[in-house]
């Protein structure tokens, strides 16, 4: 049977020495793996969104592939949006083509991923966030049909009385 030639008393009492710079330099790929890991997991997953369109509206399925892209997990109904905008209290005058519901909040029409995610971190007293129209350059409204088009629009904060401020601007044009 194998005896250690040190037992445990001289270990618990035995001083390690400090550090050098070396291993110090050595372990940092290891303690940057540790802080970025927890990012990577809440990163990768998914949050659940609710989203209501018309089955045949294209420029909804490109909003909702810009979504997943950015992490969401979608629940749709091809059933229109109309109905659920009315029941969920946004004023007409905000509406789009597509109403989704996530974390509690309302989302109507091509509001970008990042404006989501910071909404949901925000965590605002309001109904949610509308790009009321379709405006060319919003996501869904993007790509190579459009011809890099890029119209100016905001994203705004709906509060729950139906009164609007702007969350988010984008009014750079694209260069022709």
């Amino acid at each position: 049977m194998y005896q250690p030639t040190v037992s445990l008393a001289t270990l618990a009492t035995t001083r390690t020495p400090p550090l050098r710079r070396r291993q110090w330099l050595a372990a940092l790929p290891v303690l940057g793996a540790a802080l970025v890991a927890p990012r990577l997991v809440y990163a990768a997953a998914s949050t659940p969104i609710e989203v209501w369109k018309d089955p045949s509206c294209g420029c909804c399925h490109d909003w909702i592939e810009h979504m997943q892209a950015n992490g969401f997990d979608f629940t749709i109904h091809d059933s229109g949006n109309t109905a659920v905008r009315t029941r969920l209290g946004l004023p007409q005058k905000l509406g789009s083509c597509h109403t989704a519901l996530v974390g509690g909040y309302l989302i109507e029409g091509h509001v970008p991923a990042s404006d989501v995610r910071a909404l949901l971190q925000q965590k605002p007293q309001a109904l949610g966030l509308a790009v009321p129209g379709m405006p060319v350059g919003s996501p869904g409204m993007d790509g190579p049909a459009y011809g890099n088009r890029r119209d100016p629009y905001d994203v705004l904060l709906v509060a729950r009385d139906g009164s609007t401020r702007i969350f988010k601007r984008y009014h750079q044009k694209a260069s022709a």
